[in-house]
């Protein structure tokens, strides 16, 4: 049976379930995403990449907030049979989640009831998970906390970085989001409930949580290296000046904390050592260390902050 389906997303993660969904039998009848923005350099209007793709496609753009008055019965007309939400960035009001017809579908990066909330994948990289992945589950007033269709599994290693895991998450979200909404739409779909002791919540990233800290251990900071790969980036000062690191290593060498140790760029932590591979000035392009090095005064003994 095709379903006529009302898509919310906003960011370049939502592409891959929006163009699924464009590419199966079910039709959009509009979609929801976050109004444009001023870009902060300039007067620039952005648009969201939602919004980008749904132009290009000829698909019904709709910017507007769902706590105005008029907007719940707009959406009525619209008449759809399901809701399908992809990192749409705006809460659901109840009076929509309270419509007896309508499933709210949400595609959520992470294997819930563990990381409920804002950021699951800098989460789980902060925190060294072996594993992380992606959950359709129906959306309740709760956050993230309504039973799940389906879930796949990912894993996670050293190197994995927060931008890596998200593309990877976003292409597989959007098949099990595919295979979700033909079990619904033949009646075959099987919603299981979250068990609430396991539920852990990833809180929004605080930028003061970006800096890093040498006297950490050095697996600490590679984790943190990693989640915040490519943004917002973990970082760290020479001369006031913000350089962000984008690819290091665990060296097991002893040396003072955020005390650069040799001339490649190694730097003492408070267990073991990192090594930094590529790294950022801000405003600037992207470096390799040793280039890096041969237009800055970095010699070893420098004491970063």
């Amino acid at each position: 049976m095709s379903l006529k389906i009302v898509f919310m997303g906003t960011p370049e993660f939502s592409i891959p379930a929006l163009k699924a969904l464009k590419q199966s039998k079910h039709k959009i009848v509009c979609v929801y995403t976050q109004p444009p923005k001023k870009k902060s350099r300039g007067q620039k209007i952005l648009k969201t990449a939602v919004h980008v793709f749904s132009e290009n496609e000829g698909i019904k753009v709709k910017t507007n907030k769902l706590s105005d008055e008029n907007e719940y019965k707009n959406f009525i007309k619209l008449n759809p049979d399901l809701v399908v939400v992809v990192a749409y960035g705006q809460i659901i009001p109840d009076i929509y989640l309270n419509n007896p017809d309508l499933i709210f579908l949400n595609l959520h990066a992470s294997l819930l009831p563990k990381w409920r909330g804002a950021a699951p994948i800098e989460r789980a990289i902060l925190n060294k998970d072996k594993e992380t992945g992606i959950s359709i589950m129906k959306i309740e007033k709760k956050l993230d906390a309504g039973p799940f269709v389906k879930q796949l599994k990912v894993k996670i290693n050293k190197e994995t970085t927060s931008g890596e895991l998200n593309m990877k998450l976003s292409v597989l979200g959007a098949e099990a989001l595919k295979d979700s909404i033909e079990l619904i739409s033949s009646n075959k779909a099987n919603f299981n409930q979250q068990n609430e002791k396991d539920a852990t919540y990833a809180k929004k990233i605080n930028k003061i949580e970006t800096r890093i800290n040498w006297k950490d251990k050095a697996e600490n900071i590679i984790a943190k290296i990693n989640a915040f790969n490519p943004k917002p980036g973990a970082w760290f000062l020479l001369k006031n000046e913000r350089i962000k690191i984008l690819k290091a290593k665990e060296i097991n060498q002893k040396g003072e904390e955020g005390k650069v140790l040799d001339d490649k760029l190694t730097v003492g932590c408070s267990s073991n050592a990192i090594q930094i591979l590529k790294l950022k000035k801000e405003g600037k392009r992207e470096m390799d260390a040793q280039e890096f090095l041969a237009g800055n005064d970095l010699e070893k003994g420098t004491k970063l902050n």
